[in-house]
């Protein structure tokens, strides 16, 4: 049977993420909590691993249930800041800006979040996709792939690139618990895939290698006219305004319609 997995949110932008056993969808269709705050420089560009590797020096954790973020330097020291009091915000900002020599400030958006499609939804990926990616690489693990690829919505309990059917023309839909969705598009990638999660450093050929391979397991029940490059894995989803507001839990089932 198909079920939810798991549930990822990025509280930060860039930095990690967290699982969660639920989420509420936001009246905005994203997930509560997910890019729910941001650095950004003077210039208003926000920072994140696509702009500097030096994302991959911090190890951050959230909770929830109280806005407090721990932020982890390789030296061993941890800095706390409950990012729901806006005093607590501007000194994570100076913080964050003495230790990426960038003058920062960390804003919130807890309607929608700062994800990159904003006026799309979550992240959809199967865990056999997480398996069947790493095995295309010597050392590589699905757990490494997880953090590469930062999907918020984990399936499992069907085949590889299952999240692959659900864009192009005819595309069924899919419904979690209550919440439907549908996909609106494939994600391409951009370098953050190639770094290990941990240290940055970047896997050799990585990309060449993901398109070989892709291109050699593209499955049968996915509209290649849907995907603009096969550097691309994970589905960008949308969810009915009818269905904000509603709760996904982990361990849910998942059903195809259409």
């Amino acid at each position: 049977m198909a079920n939810l997995a798991g549930l990822r949110v990025y509280p930060v932008k860039g930095l990690d993420g967290v699982a969660v056993e639920g989420a509420d969808v936001l009246d905005g269709g994203t997930l509560e909590h997910d890019r729910e705050f941001a650095l950004f420089d003077e210039d208003g560009d926000v920072l994140n691993g696509k702009r500097t590797d030096r994302v991959h020096d911090l190890t951050t954790d959230f909770e929830p249930e109280t806005g407090t973020l721990a932020v982890a330097t390789p030296d061993g020291e941890t800095q706390r800041f409950v990012l729901d009091q806006e005093q607590e915000r501007e000194r994570a900002a100076t913080w964050f800006s003495d230790f990426f020599g960038i003058d920062l400030t960390l804003k919130r958006d807890s309607t929608l979040g700062f994800v990159d499609r904003r006026e799309l939804g979550p992240s959809v990926v199967s865990t056999a996709t997480l398996r069947e990616i790493a095995s295309w690489f010597e050392n590589l693990t699905p757990e490494s792939v997880r953090r590469r690829l930062r999907a918020n919505i984990e399936i499992d309990g069907v085949p590889a690139f299952w999240e692959d059917r659900f864009v192009g023309e005819d595309a069924p839909t899919f419904r979690i618990g209550s919440v439907g969705f549908e996909g609106i598009k494939p994600c391409g990638r951009c370098v953050v895939p190639e770094r290990d999660p941990d240290t940055g450093e970047r896997l050799a050929d990585f990309r060449e290698r993901f398109v070989e391979r892709r291109e050699e397991t593209f499955p049968v029940w996915a509209d290649a006219d849907a995907f603009e490059h096969l550097y691309s894995v994970m589905l960008i989803a949308g969810v009915p305004e009818s269905d904000r507001g509603q709760r996904l839990r982990v361990g849910d089932d998942v059903t195809v319609h259409g």
